[in-house]
């Protein structure tokens, strides 16, 4: 009998590299003020490349209190630095325009791959009860 793991495929791998891009992009915007922020990023095509690949090397946390990810989870990629289009005079590269699409295109994302997930969950519901 195949694992839930195998049956959702990289799915729910994505999901969760959603979410903690989420939490990033987010850290992105609260720090939208604060001098010498450097906004970060995950490249989430790279990531799940690696994920696909070569799902060897496992995800480093810079703090022992950060969640850390499943242990199926691993990435071949770190955080990456944005680049900003007009540079700031504190330092900070955050560009709120830019962080907030970038938010709002991957909970969207996030939300389909829900989607996703909830109607392979009822079909397969489907299938064991006959309905």
């Amino acid at each position: 009998m195949p694992t839930i793991d195998k049956l959702f495929g990289v799915h729910s791998q994505a999901l969760v590299l959603r979410s903690q891009r989420s939490s990033i992009l987010a850290a992105n915007i609260a720090n939208v003020d604060t001098p010498n922020y450097k906004s970060r990023d995950i490249d989430f095509k790279e990531v799940m490349g690696g994920q696909i690949q070569a799902p060897s090397i496992k995800i480093n946390r810079s703090h022992t209190q950060h969640l850390a990810l499943p242990s199926n989870i691993t990435t071949t990629a770190a955080l990456k630095y944005r680049t900003p289009q007009q540079a700031s005079l504190d330092g900070n590269t955050v560009e709120s325009d830019v962080e907030q699409s970038q938010f709002a295109d991957n909970a969207i994302r996030y939300q389909a791959g829900l989607m996703f997930l909830n109607g392979k969950v009822r079909s397969m519901k489907k299938a064991l009860t006959g309905e």
